[in-house]
């Protein structure tokens, strides 16, 4: 619908072709998009869970008439609700009122939120130099603007504290800028956004990054994770039903905050994930990805760095298999291993870099090429060979070495496609893997600007 919206615009007839469970979310993108009632034709059910004779049938006989109906209705310009300015008051009344009506607005997240009030946003705005009318970028699906203000208000909301708001607004910068991929947010894969900070700031403001990270409990990790979820739902209009615009058809939920262990890095002479991105060491820094998948909890044990790399490779490395077909369809691939700092400084007492590592991980996880094309004819992209990726350069050319599709082919891309983070309990040797879906939530870091005067 994104390409039939300026099609329309510019003149040219145009109709897309739904299946049924995303009528709902077509109608109000095509709200968003400026056209009130963008040509949609309904195909009744859902083709891939039908078999070839059903799709024939219902092409011909349902799907034609709704594709010639939809085709001949004139387009109108839409009407964008109204919505509340960013200085309104919009409700008075007790704590347990307020959550109702935000409940009942689509406002929250399910859980209680802390009431925006002015003065509250007033004391998160004290933590940036920005104007609070600066735009930061315009979000999809419902086309709302990323504003400072909006951002303090979401994390008053979200439970952060007022010190926490430039990292916010690293945050929001990220998730706009277009290499993101903002707009598949809401796609049916379910992934979610995963926050990695590096810096001074993870002490500064007492973020978790030693046992039970990545676990509710922690309040810089929690809030934060929990307010880019929140400001995904509230000001891209990322929503479950009642909503219709977030179509995970099997989702996650907000992960926390992933800090990492940078005095572990730096014990055993391995650069910060910071660095590994282009920023200094010593920077303050926020980098977004999506997560698709999770591994289970990976123990590793051995004298060498292989005996603890086979595991690794075996475990984690045929759980991200999965994705080597849509990390070619999309052209993008960031997979990130997350290490206990016990296995890293096992491997790293043997002289091994973090780039050694990552050598070992792409020569060693292989996965035969048959099953990447099955997979992607199961999720739809139909007619799909590897060997045709190579060809339009969205895929490494050693994944076409052959036509067998028996070849195996490398689960990662190259070692630099593999990213590194040390967290967690440097008392236990377990590792965890989380799996990229390629260009949806493609990695974006940004540097975090704090106000010329700390408060």
């Amino acid at each position: 619908m994104r390409a039939t919206a300026p099609a329309e615009k510019a003149g040219i007839p145009s109709v897309s072709i739904v299946a049924s469970a995303f009528v709902e979310q077509a109608r109000i993108i095509s709200k968003y998009l400026g056209i009130g009632n963008l040509a949609v034709a309904e195909y009744p059910g859902h083709p891939q869970l039908d078999d070839q004779g059903t799709v024939r049938k219902k092409s011909e006989q349902v799907l034609l008439k709704n594709f010639l109906d939809a085709l001949a209705t004139p387009a109108k310009e839409a009407v964008r609700p109204d919505e509340p300015g960013p200085t309104d008051i919009v409700f008075k009344g007790t704590l347990n009122e307020v959550q109702d009506f935000f409940h009942q607005s689509q406002w929250s997240d399910g859980l209680p939120v802390i009431p925006p009030t002015l003065e509250r946003v007033h004391e998160f705005l004290k933590y940036t130099d920005r104007s609070p009318k600066e735009v930061l970028g315009v979000l999809p699906l419902e086309y709302r603007e990323a504003t400072i203000w909006s951002v303090a208000a979401n994390g008053v909301m979200a439970g952060c504290r007022p010190e926490y708001m430039p990292i916010l607004v690293a945050i929001v910068e990220t998730i706009n800028d277009k290499e993101f991929g903002f707009q598949h947010s809401g796609s049916t894969t379910g992934w979610e956004p995963l926050i990695i900070l590096s810096g001074p700031i993870i002490k500064q403001l007492d973020f978790n990054y030693g046992s039970g990270v990545m676990r509710v409990g922690r309040q810089a990790n929690t809030s934060i994770g929990r307010f880019l979820r929140l400001y995904m739902r509230n000001i891209g209009g990322m929503r479950i039903p009642p909503g219709a615009t977030d179509k995970g058809s099997i989702a996650q939920t907000f992960n926390v905050v992933l800090a990492e262990n940078e005095d572990a890095a730096a014990e055993i002479g391995w650069q910060p994930f910071s660095v590994d991105r282009g920023f200094k060491a010593g920077e303050n820094v926020v980098s977004i990805q999506n997560s698709c998948n999770i591994s289970g909890p990976t123990y590793t044990a051995g004298d060498k760095p292989e005996d603890h790399l086979e595991i690794i490779a075996e475990i984690i490395g045929r759980m991200m298999e999965r994705y080597i077909y849509y990390c070619a369809w999309t052209g993008r691939q960031n997979h990130l291993i997350v290490m206990s700092p016990g296995v890293a400084k096992a491997i790293a007492g043997a002289g091994w870099t973090k780039r050694d590592v990552k050598q070992y991980l792409y020569e060693h996880c292989k996965s035969p090429a048959k099953l990447a094309e099955k997979l992607a004819r199961a999720s739809g992209i139909t007619n799909f060979t590897l060997c045709e990726y190579v060809k339009k350069g969205l895929a490494p050319k050693e994944y076409c070495e052959s036509t067998d599709p028996d070849r195996l082919v490398p689960v990662f891309w190259s070692p630099e496609s593999i990213g590194i983070v040390l967290s967690g309990d440097p008392g236990r040797n377990q590792t965890k893997g989380y799996a990229s879906n390629g260009r949806q939530g493609a990695i974006v870091s940004k540097r975090i600007q704090l106000p010329a005067e700390v408060i």
